[in-house]
């Protein structure tokens, strides 16, 4: 997947926003929290996204993928697809689909009906 690629799956996502931050990061939201990045990764794009404690224990070991740095040393469950090929471009969007439903579910009641999400 390419980085314009990936920017428009998440632009395609309900009630989202994007910003740019972080070394020239594609940041992206849902309400204000983050559900997906694609940065850089030694001049390379990476994609960088939240999931489940199994899948971050069963993934996070595979070639190409690991467990996302800076998040992942906060314990947080985040991953990055950081070679091109460690995941195929359905898988990787069914993942970021995953990141932005696991974000929005830990959103109060109130913030989910004003995005209507």
């Amino acid at each position: 997947m390419t980085r314009d690629q990936f920017n428009r799956f998440c632009a395609g996502l309900k009630a989202t926003s994007h910003v740019v931050q972080w070394g020239n990061a594609d940041v992206w939201k849902v309400g204000d929290k983050v559900f997906a990045i694609c940065g850089w990764n030694e001049g390379q794009d990476a994609f960088t996204f939240k999931v489940g404690e199994i899948a971050f224990e069963v993934l996070g070991g595979e070639p190409g993928i690991r467990p996302a740095p800076y998040l992942a040393s906060r314990g947080m469950t985040w991953l990055q697809v950081y070679e091109d090929g460690a995941m195929s471009d359905e898988m990787l969007r069914e993942h970021v689909e995953e990141s932005y439903r696991l974000v929005v579910a830990g959103m109060t009641k109130k913030k989910r009906a004003e995005l209507g999400v």
